[in-house]
């Protein structure tokens, strides 16, 4: 697990096209603010890949790059092949099609039923006729195992249960790529190991390439094939499970452990207390 300019070891070292997403030495920032620096990273086709980090170090802005919401200020942004800042209004529209986007909380309709959450997007993409779209629903209903819940309002959902249907409705098009924003939030541990476990198990069965944004390093470890941890913009390790577990990196151990204080520092920039306590108005 090098420090700083990390290499992904699961990744292909040949042939680009066994890749699904590679960014290269990207940099984005607002204005004056610079939010990425130089991020560099490749997501191997058919693997479960995770982004850790403290809040606010650009997890999230990396998913809003691949996705094509933001263009970087340099570097490339390749999904499948294809540069995502230089697609045109319907080649980012055609490419979107084919990525599957499971938001914190699961952004579920609240005015539609589970069944109409999850038909949604195929309605909005496709031309199949009702009966086929029963079919297919009821179908990834199945496969998170609420079938069973189709008629229910999300009103009348768990958190839990709410995360399951927003991981069917994701991958509702058989999307070649599915990217998850903070999908372990708010969850109790049953229904994080539940939603956990279908992450791996439908991105396997299906044969897609996942990219999974989360702060919950336990779960993460259980189901990834590799990890990038970014602070401050930039890519300060990077491995495999077993690699992460060992690592010694002060920046890998205090995330792993979850320390208070250690290379993400627990006071805010300050003056000296003592300094502090004696000034005077």
């Amino acid at each position: 697990m090098p420090n700083g300019e990390a290499r992904d070891a699961t990744a292909p070292t040949g042939d680009s096209r066994d890749l699904a997403v590679q960014l290269s030495d990207v940099t984005f920032g607002y204005d004056a603010r610079t939010v990425l620096q130089g991020i560099s990273m490749t997501i191997p086709r058919g693997k479960v890949v995770a982004i850790m980090g403290g809040s606010g170090c650009g997890k999230t802005t990396i998913l809003r790059l691949i996705g094509g919401q933001l263009k970087p200020r340099s570097g490339r942004v390749l999904v499948d092949g294809e540069s995502v800042p230089d697609l045109d209004r319907d080649g980012l529209y055609r490419m979107r099609r084919r990525i599957g986007m499971l938001f914190q909380f699961g952004a579920l309709f609240t005015d539609m039923n589970v069944f109409e959450n999850v038909a949604f997007t195929i309605r909005e993409h496709t031309d199949l006729p009702d009966e086929l779209i029963r079919d297919l629903v009821l179908m990834k209903l199945h496969a998170v195992g609420l079938r069973g819940a189709a008629g229910l309002m999300p009103t009348e959902l768990s958190g839990g249960m709410a995360r399951r249907v927003a991981l069917a409705r994701a991958v509702a098009l058989d999307p070649m790529l599915v990217m998850y924003d903070e999908p372990f939030a708010g969850l109790d541990p049953i229904s994080l190991g539940v939603v956990g476990q279908l992450i791996r198990k439908l991105n396997d069965a299906l044969g897609i390439t996942s990219i999974v944004v989360t702060h919950d390093v336990y779960e993460s470890l259980k189901i990834v094939d590799y990890l990038y941890f970014v602070s401050e913009g930039r890519i300060v390790a990077a491995g495999t499970a077993a690699e992460v577990r060992a690592s010694d990196e002060a920046f890998v151990r205090q995330f792993v452990e979850g320390a208070p204080d250690g290379p993400v520092p627990f006071h805010y920039p300050a003056r000296g207390y003592r300094e502090e306590l004696l000034a005077r108005g």
